[in-house]
């Protein structure tokens, strides 16, 4: 292949290495409105008086707006397909605040200098109610979180608000107490994932005005721009037809930007004022009011004999949605789906979950969604049963794990028709010296180094639901414009979907300019996130292009006046087989702009009844001061199967970067809140991500299977690789301690106080 698999520059590399103007508030005028918002001090009240006389006097001041003035249509940011399965739970302004950050007033004037001094002018009377901290006592609670009458949920996923309920839902195959009884070893635990942030450093942004027709314009940092169309329709309560939804370069999103966190605020201010408006969120406001990941508790029970082979499992998450339920019926599935799966030899399985709110900021999606906490638990929990049964675990998967062919009963019954996790297992074994290495050495210096290891699955997109579009137009001069829905927030999609383009259309990626994303004039495409870009809109991308080069063989055949059939697309040039002639791409441009029935423009779209999932296999090794607890972690590799590797560049970083947020997540991220529901990290001085001094040497690999639904045998890598750092970092810490460490972050108290384990 000349386009596919060929680590190609990222299209945008040059204006980003640069400085040129291609963020947000980059691009827009300097002379607009400046938006910002008054929180709740409360984690939960009823707002008895707001007072606004004082604030509306500031000179420079447009508007301002409260619970009185907004719609009272329920909606949800959550980007989801339509009919979304997150419950329609939030207005614009509430008169009930559920958290600590849940906007009060929204406050539009000419500067921040005003809005601020009016910001601090307004005076609310608030009720104070007692509130839901714990997630462990939500359901059920005498304290609903949503009493209202108005909410609904779209979608049959077990949601009640009248028992603080977001979701609930039980699969399961096989008789799993029967298999259990039959077990010669039970591993059974509880893990514990906490609420951590996509801290992206772009925070959250949005620019609206209205143009020459009156229709509101939305320019805003978003991986889902139709779905942002949807809801700030729902929200201001006003046709789709009248809203364009477009977005700049975005400065990272991890899925933080999978929800309309800020588009609602300008846009309700700019179509009340008709005049144009900008929020920026403060890093405060993206800590404390934002969409981080869902804390999650998982219980897990495995049965195994004492051959080591896996016959049951048994799952259940509980999952804590936050105040609203943005994302928290779909996060928590693939907790359960997507950790399962790994061992689908297993003659029986069972997954509960429910999903709570509570009276902390709503959790959204972040990288990983829900796989990335029910892997740590099952992931440990396999750790811990090859402990129990003194087994190598890198013997232990080898007998259980799922395998090319396999049916995967938990993965909604699924084949698994392309899988290379056996291969990964085996060169990250080789890579890191695992058979020297396991389990731990001690370095006489007070110091001992242990290493750990873990798997992991994902999916391609949401089989049956996610659509990617495509539409590719042939210029005059013989170059291509390819313009996509599907959002680049820095993974480089706009490069690799050129690619499979180019990979077509037998050309250079530079011939191939890309556009998007814009509900106006790009194709409608779900979004960038389930991992399904690569995969579904790569797909799209591939049919759009073998679908242009038959139109524009038609053309040709009229230029050399032979049968389409006697054609053949050559690249630059269209030949007839049986003559020789040629006309060029250019020449078949020129003519399709004369005296032409035929436009050369072609969009396609795809969906894939099934989602295959990438396979990885991370491990890590750490030396701990066994005196404090102290933590160094000395080496990770990672050998990812994500079928046939796009760019292999980009993929790397996509690797590495993934495996950085996994780090973060497992020794150092914990959203924490007061007594009183006030976010106490929020900034990035009490927040710790971790730097790159602190992610060590990341060694990556790929070992490639080819999966014959995807552009070329892709699959997905987004989110698969912020997968296996938390539990092979648990795993490598109890190999040199004794210790398991059953709830994140693993933290060197943790290590220095606790007791090891037989």
């Amino acid at each position: 292949m000349k386009a596919v698999n060929q680590p190609i520059r990222k299209k945008d590399a040059m204006a980003l290495l640069t400085g040129k103007p291609v963020f947000m508030d980059d691009l827009v005028p300097k002379d607009c409105l400046i938006v910002k918002l008054l929180r709740s001090p409360h984690a939960n009240a009823i707002i008895k008086e707001i007072n606004k006389t004082a604030a509306e006097k500031v000179p420079g001041i447009e508007a301002i707006y409260t619970w009185e003035d907004v719609p009272q249509q329920r909606f949800t940011t959550a980007g989801q397909t339509y009919p979304e399965a997150t419950p329609y739970d939030r207005l614009i302004l509430d008169r009930h605040v559920r958290f600590v950050g849940d906007p009060v007033a929204i406050i539009a004037g000419e500067d921040e200098a005003c809005v601020e001094k009016a910001m601090r002018l307004i005076k609310v009377k608030y009720e104070v109610l007692p509130a839901i901290l714990d997630f462990h006592v939500a359901k059920d609670n005498e304290i609903l979180i949503h009493p209202e009458d108005n909410w609904r949920s779209l979608c049959p996923v077990g949601a009640d608000n009248k028992r603080n309920l977001c979701a609930t839902a039980r699969s399961e195959e096989g008789d799993v107490d029967g298999v259990m009884a039959e077990c010669d070893t039970i591993v059974e635990h509880t893990y514990h994932t906490v609420a951590d942030q996509q801290a992206m450093m772009e925070t959250f942004r949005t620019y609206c005005s209205v143009d020459a027709y009156g229709r509101l314009n939305i320019f805003s940092s978003t991986q889902i721009v139709f779905h942002v169309r949807r809801i700030v329709s729902n929200a201001l309560g006003i046709p789709k037809s009248q809203i364009r939804v477009s977005k700049p370069r975005v400065g990272g999103g991890f899925g933080a930007k999978q929800t309309a966190v800020s588009e609602v605020y300008p846009a309700f201010v700019t179509w009340m004022t008709k005049k144009p408006s900008k929020i920026i969120f403060t890093r405060e406001e993206s800590q404390i009011a934002s969409s981080p990941r869902h804390e999650m508790e998982v219980h897990v029970k495995v049965g195994a004999m004492k051959d080591g082979t896996i016959r049951a499992i048994d799952m259940y998450t509980l999952s804590n949605t936050g105040a609203y339920g943005e994302h928290g019926p779909t996060t928590v599935g693939l907790s359960g789906h997507k950790s399962i799966p790994l061992y689908a030899k297993a003659e029986a399985f069972r997954f509960d979950y429910d999903v709570v709110y509570t009276n902390v900021m709503s959790a959204g999606a972040y990288r990983g969604y829900g796989a990335t906490q029910g892997q740590f638990a099952l992931e440990s929990a396999v750790n811990e049963l090859a402990q129990k049964l003194h087994m190598d675990p890198v013997k232990l998967r080898e007998i259980n794990m799922v395998r090319e062919g396999d049916i995967m009963p938990a993965y909604y019954g699924e084949p698994n028709n392309s899988c290379a996790l056996d291969r990964c297992l085996e060169r990250a074994a080789e890579m890191i010296g695992w058979k020297e290495k396991f389990p731990c050495r001690d370095m006489g210096n007070g110091k001992v180094r242990g290493v750990g290891m873990a798997m992991s699955m994902q999916g391609s997109g949401i089989s049956n639901v996610d659509v990617g579009s495509a539409t590719i137009k042939l210029n005059e001069d013989g170059t291509y414009l390819l313009s996509i829905g599907a959002a680049d927030m820095g993974t480089g999609c706009d490069t690799t979907l050129a690619q499979v383009a180019a990979e077509c259309l037998e050309c250079d990626t530079d011939r191939i300019a890309v556009s998007g994303a814009d509900t106006d004039t790009s194709p409608y495409d779900s979004g960038s996130y389930a991992s399904s870009t690569a995969y579904v809109t790569g797909k799209a991308v591939e049919k759009t292009a073998l679908h242009l080069i038959e139109e524009m063989k038609q053309t040709a055949a009229q230029m050399l006046e032979c049968n389409v059939d006697d054609t053949r697309f050559e690249g630059d040039h269209v030949s007839c087989i049986s003559t020789g002639k040629t006309v060029t791409t250019a020449e078949i441009g020129v003519h399709s702009m004369c005296a032409n029935n035929h436009a050369l423009q072609v969009t396609e779209s795809h969906y894939s009844p099934v989602s295959p999932p990438p396979f990885m296999v991370g491990m890590a090794e750490v030396e701990i001061d066994k005196e404090t607890g102290e933590l160094e972690l000395i080496d990770y590799v990672a050998v990812v199967d994500c079928g046939t590797p796009l760019n292999p560049n980009l993929a790397r970083v996509q690797v590495e970067g993934g495996l950085g947020q996994g780090i973060g997540m497992a020794l150092y991220e914990n959203v924490q809140y007061t007594d009183y529901g006030r976010m106490m990290n929020n900034s990035l001085m009490q927040y710790k991500i971790p730097a790159r001094v602190d992610v060590c040497r990341l060694r990556v690999e790929f070992e490639s299977s080819y999966e014959q639904s995807g552009p070329f045998g892709a699959k997905s890598i987004g989110e698969i690789v912020i997968n296996t750092p938390s539990p092979a970092l648990a795993h490598a810490v109890a190999n040199a301690t004794g210790i398991w460490v059953r709830e994140l972050p693993i933290t060197p108290e943790k290590i220095a106080m606790g007791t090891p384990e037989e």
